[in-house]
């Protein structure tokens, strides 16, 4: 049975519980005491070098990175390949939103920190990044149900968790009606699980 080593109110490890909830995977969580920084002692730094959450264990295999996970994860439990296609040019449309849920959108992440936990971080200028990066997928999400391929993919999940709890930073959704109604989408998905915050 896969390990997730998770914490429940990460965003990142939460895209993975909501993956392998849709996909009906059963697993086991092995809890990380993120707020007492528990992924940062030697113990774990031994399982990840980079000192981050999730990591996922199946068998052999250890991943770090939530997108990573994801592709692992949609690759091998959906059967009809719909959340991680295998053409190449579907794969590589997924995997530019992949990249944005991994990179621009936690900067959303990183205002969550200082607002949730007071970390030490330039609160304004992570605002202004995710604020940026909202309006391009808002504009993106215009003339679209699902940020691409017309059905929902890992590429919706990326981008889903930090985006949703972009209030939790002080960044107000309300100038970006297109993401609001893709989140509402989101949460109509058949086996949607949420998490605090969302």
């Amino acid at each position: 049975m896969p390990t997730l080593y998770d914490f429940e109110l990460s965003g990142s490890c939460y895209k993975v519980r909501l993956l392998l909830n849709i996909l009906g995977v059963d697993y086991s969580k092995h809890g990380v005491d993120f707020v007492n920084k528990e992924h940062k002692n030697a113990e774990y730094v031994k399982l990840n070098p980079f000192g981050e959450i999730p990591i996922y264990e199946e068998g052999d295999l250890r991943l770090r990175d939530a997108q990573a996970i994801l592709i692992y994860v949609a690759g091998k439990y959906d059967p009809a390949r719909t959340w991680w296609p295998t053409d190449p040019a579907a794969q590589a449309r997924i995997a530019q939103w992949l990249s944005t849920g991994g990179n621009e959108i936690m900067s959303a992440a990183g205002a969550r920190l200082v607002k949730i936990l007071n970390y030490d971080l330039n609160l304004p200028a992570l605002q202004a990044r995710a604020n940026a990066t909202f309006k391009i997928l808002d504009a993106h999400l215009a003339n679209r149900q699902w940020v691409e391929l017309g059905h929902p993919t890992i590429g919706d999940i990326a981008c889903f968790p930090y985006t949703a709890l972009a209030g939790e930073g002080e960044i107000s959704l309300e100038p970006y009606p297109n993401i609001r109604a893709w989140i509402g989408r989101m949460k109509q998905l058949p086996r949607f699980i949420t998490m605090p915050g969302i």
